[in-house]
């Protein structure tokens, strides 16, 4: 059974990227055919590139380093909950990304973003990232519009259709990491 990790993309306090990624574990435990655990980039604290060599390298040093990339390799695929901030993903994610490479390699990923415009410009950049890590993002991903589900710009309510767009993320989500298990063999 392959194992995806649940990634809260933001690390700021209030953040609405909590309540999104509970949402999507209550959901996506429901499934038989994957495990899933949320996984608080908040947890590690990455400072801002600490490492004197490239990830790619894979010779870390600082004992933080060490545990992010533990946790990391344990999974097949991954879930980014991503909030857009200034028409990207998070500092915090892009941060958490860049300390590793090979832990990403040949994995599989699946986007949930929020923001004024569905967190869309969030997921297209966080694509460019995916691929140069050698993650294949699945296509479908799940938009939450800060206007319409949440109230008052912080209490997630998620209207019903979502359920159906995670359904189909997960599906594929699941059907990718199980494939590029094999590429990894």
């Amino acid at each position: 059974m392959v194992k995806i990790a649940i990634i809260i993309g933001s690390t700021r306090p209030g953040r609405n990227g909590e309540q999104v990624a509970k949402w999507v574990l209550e959901h996506a435990q429901k499934r038989t055919d994957a495990q899933f655990e949320l996984v608080d980039i908040r947890d590690y604290n990455l400072p801002l590139l600490d490492e004197p060599v490239p990830p790619a390298f894979h010779q870390y040093t600082q004992e933080h380093t060490k545990k992010w990339a533990e946790k990391v390799s344990q999974f097949d695929g991954y879930i980014f909950v991503t909030p857009e901030y200034n028409h990207a993903t998070s500092g915090a994610l892009k941060n958490a990304l860049d300390y590793l490479y090979a832990e990403w390699n040949n994995k599989a990923a699946g986007l949930v973003a929020y923001g004024s415009a569905g967190g869309a410009r969030a997921v297209e950049n966080l694509r460019l990232i995916l691929g140069e890590l050698q993650i294949a993002d699945v296509r479908t991903a799940v938009h939450l519009s800060l206007f319409t589900d949440f109230e008052n710009f912080s209490v997630f309510k998620p209207a019903p259709n979502h359920l159906e767009t995670m359904k189909t993320m997960l599906d594929q989500l699941v059907s990718w990491s199980k494939a590029l298990k094999t590429v990894r063999g």
